[in-house]
């Protein structure tokens, strides 16, 4: 018999789930030859020149010089007779191409014009790109249940797996705020962070364990422990939309629940378990990986129709890209611009989403959510683009626009932003930028917007929104988070949208807790100095 190897690791996403491995990153194509790797990068280069001349013919203009630069970077001889040179004395094939772009990037790094500068991150990036090439992508996921084994998990790859056999996951980078754990909470998928690199060996079709629940990864695991895994119960994306009644407070007061969603998966899960609707539909998380380019219409409405069509006479709400932070496409890494600025500098790209969400969402009740704003000027030129494109289709009025308030300054300026429609509080990011914690820290969760300044500007911000007559809801993870749930009520905060997952335990929770004493707490944590002083004024009150 086998001996259990096993691996310790950050939780991110709870649960405990069994599955053979899967092992996602691409192989390294060691003992490829040099006319091997020539026809790579050859390939690579192809790719991109046809993938420019596509969007040229577009009149996409701007993205199509973009993508070619990125094509002459991979036809470069600088770059590929290098890597060619070092095969030919005996280096591996992926130390050599690694090895080349590395010094190619660190010569335009280096260099003081700030464009040319900015192309080391292409050359890194069609290193890479030819890497996958030589390893032919990567393997097809298992048939049956797997745990999904990659060096950065990203929130794409649980989306595209979700209903694939995706019991769990382990990553050996991330944080619990990365958008990998996020989505893995939002369809209760088990997942672990921080795990040792040494998990990146395991043999594929090994038996694992993943139980997050106590930060554990376990292979070979003994029979007992399968069969006892096996035989639990549950929980099913497929049933039917209950009739529960709206969630409310002990006493008496309706909060109104909706649910946070990247794919179908999810908005199923939290349409079953009760959810009003979508506050949050996170459309960047498909293309985060792989776009070469702003996506186009049709690409927009491929993703957003089937999770649309699940939401007739809902509330719906469709964030615009936010490719910021651990979402940003191969096509904007070594840009000067990311997230809303990015964004803004392409108009039509803008334009592509808002008619492909006004065309899938008609039957839905819509909203538009801006991301990252940090001016009101921001949202008055989506505003324009929105009213233009709800004329271009026929509607009898726009959708509502509102705003994330997910920036230390907005927040705090929160009375300059009441042009907009609703506030939705980003949670996660508003807390990594007051606290200076990255999204990948291992540190970061959503507990941490527990501190005393965070709570003082969601509180700013609840006030504002009420003077205003404004809606405002919590979309961060906060929001499903037991410790900041009775805090952020007292607060102000009615509407809240939370992981697919945890739909049912925040109305569980909501249910025994009172307006009134979670008005008295907050007050109380406003005053704190500590994240620590809060957490004990919440479990003193027994509210947790």
């Amino acid at each position: 018999m086998t001996k259990p190897t096993r691996f310790a690791g950050l939780p991110v996403s709870d649960g405990v789930a069994a599955g053979v491995v899967y092992q996602a990153d691409a192989p390294a194509a060691a003992d490829a030859t040099a006319e091997q790797v020539a026809s790579a990068f050859a390939a690579v280069a192809a790719g991109r020149f046809e993938l420019a001349a596509k969007l040229r013919s577009a009149g996409r203009a701007d993205e199509a010089d973009i993508i070619e630069v990125a094509a002459l970077i991979a036809a470069d001889p600088a770059l590929v007779e290098p890597a060619l040179a070092a095969i030919r004395t005996g280096t591996d094939a992926a130390t050599a191409v690694i090895d080349a772009a590395q010094a190619q990037a660190a010569i335009l790094a280096a260099l003081p014009s700030t464009e040319l500068a900015s192309r080391a991150g292409d050359v890194r990036q069609i290193g890479q790109a030819v890497l996958e090439h030589l390893a032919g992508g990567r393997a097809a996921p298992p048939a049956g249940d797997f745990i999904l084994i990659r060096h950065e998990v990203a929130a794409a790859d649980l989306v595209e797996l979700a209903e694939a056999g995706l019991a769990g996951a382990a990553s050996v980078a991330g944080g619990a705020s990365s958008h990998a754990a996020i989505v893995a909470r939002g369809l209760g998928v088990p997942m672990i962070t921080g795990v040792d690199p040494a998990v990146l060996t395991l043999t594929a079709w090994q038996t694992a364990v993943v139980d997050a629940d106590a930060g554990t990864l376990l292979v070979d695991p003994p029979k007992a422990t399968l069969d006892a895994i096996t035989a639990r119960p549950t929980d099913s994306i497929h049933q039917p939309v209950s009739g529960k009644p709206k969630p409310q407070t002990s006493d008496h007061f309706q909060i109104n629940l909706l649910v946070n969603v990247a794919s179908r998966a999810e908005t199923r899960r939290g349409l079953a378990a009760g959810a009003a609707g979508v506050g949050l539909l996170r459309t960047e998380i498909p293309f985060a990986e792989t776009a070469l380019a702003w996506p186009t219409a049709d690409e927009h409405a491929a993703q957003l129709s089937p999770i649309l069509n699940l939401l007739a006479g809902r509330p719906t709400t469709v964030r615009l890209l936010d490719f910021s932070g651990d979402k940003i496409p191969p096509f904007l890494r070594s840009g000067s611009k990311q997230g809303l600025a990015a964004l803004l500098a392409h108009p039509a790209a803008i334009t592509d989403q808002l008619d492909a969400a006004l065309d899938a969402g008609r039957d839905t009740d819509l909203a538009i959510l801006v991301p990252m704003v940090s001016s009101p000027s921001e949202v008055e030129t989506i505003r324009e683009l929105l009213i233009a494109s709800a004329a271009r289709l026929g509607l009898a009025s726009a959708p509502q626009l509102g705003i994330m308030v997910e920036l230390e300054a907005t927040a705090a300026d929160a009375a300059a932003f009441t042009a907009a429609d609703f506030f939705s509080i980003g949670t996660n990011d508003l807390t990594g930028q007051v606290l200076g914690l990255d999204r990948r820290d291992l540190a970061a969760s959503p507990a941490r917007a527990a501190d005393p300044v965070v709570l003082r500007l969601i509180g700013h911000v609840t006030d504002v929104a009420d003077e205003a007559g404004l809606p405002v809801s919590v979309c961060g993870d906060a929001a499903a988070d037991s410790l900041l749930l009775p805090l952020l009520l007292g607060l102000g905060v009615r509407t809240l949208s939370v992981p697919a997952a945890r739909v049912d335990r925040v109305r569980t929770a909501l249910s025994k807790l009172s307006i009134a004493e979670c008005s008295s707490i907050a007050a109380k944590a406003l005053a704190a100095e500590t994240s620590t002083q809060v957490t004990e004024l919440v479990r003193r009150a027994e509210l947790s």
